[in-house]
């Protein structure tokens, strides 16, 4: 079983920490001002917005060595909703990765709303996480979290592809913000 930190007590870190705990593993909580508390997860879930994840380097980077990082931010200028405050060609992601070298940084959860991970279901379809990354065994151990706390993992590529999850992302919360759709839909795949 594997052990997961998640940093972030907010609707998404305990959605996270909900399947976390439904499939079996252990969760370790930790609010993001608690600097005291160290990260002992194998999987380091960094449920916060994107620009608390520079704080997060410069005071946790050495806990992060050798562990999966899981990004779930979406880089959204939330002050007008109308884009990504990353450079076209990059992603929150990759800017972490950049910053971790020692770490296996993957993205996921970006796409999912509290509210579908916590009923576990879109339109009565099981809720699809997507996982992008290039350490296939980091993808795999994030992938097999999720489907345990019976969600569906797919794996959408490498790192290059957080970008576009990230524009995934920023289109879903800026249709639930204009109330164009409700904070309770969501991504499923159907085969």
């Amino acid at each position: 079983m594997a052990e997961v930190s998640i940093i972030g007590t907010g609707n998404m870190g305990q959605a996270i920490a909900d399947i976390v705990a439904k499939g079996g593993h252990g969760v370790q909580f930790i609010a993001h001002a608690d600097k005291d508390k160290t990260i002992t997860g194998d999987i380091a879930v960094l449920a916060v917005p994107y620009p608390a994840l520079s704080e997060i380097i410069s005071s946790r980077a050495d806990q992060l060595a050798g562990k999966v990082v899981v990004d779930i931010t979406n880089p959204v200028n939330f002050e007008t909703f109308d884009s990504l405050t990353v450079p076209s060609d990059s992603s929150a992601t990759a800017e972490l990765a950049a910053a971790l070298p020692d770490s296996h940084v993957v993205k996921a959860f970006n796409t999912n709303f509290a509210a579908t991970l916590t009923s576990g279901l879109v339109g009565g379809v099981p809720t699809t996480v997507f996982i992008a990354g290039d350490n296939t065994e980091a993808k795999s151990s994030v992938s097999d979290v999720i489907t345990a706390g019976g969600l569906t993992a797919v794996d959408a590529g490498s790192l290059a592809r957080a970008r576009e999850l990230e524009a995934m992302g920023f289109q879903q919360i800026a249709l639930a913000a204009s109330e164009k759709i409700s904070w309770s839909a969501g991504f499923a795949l159907l085969s």
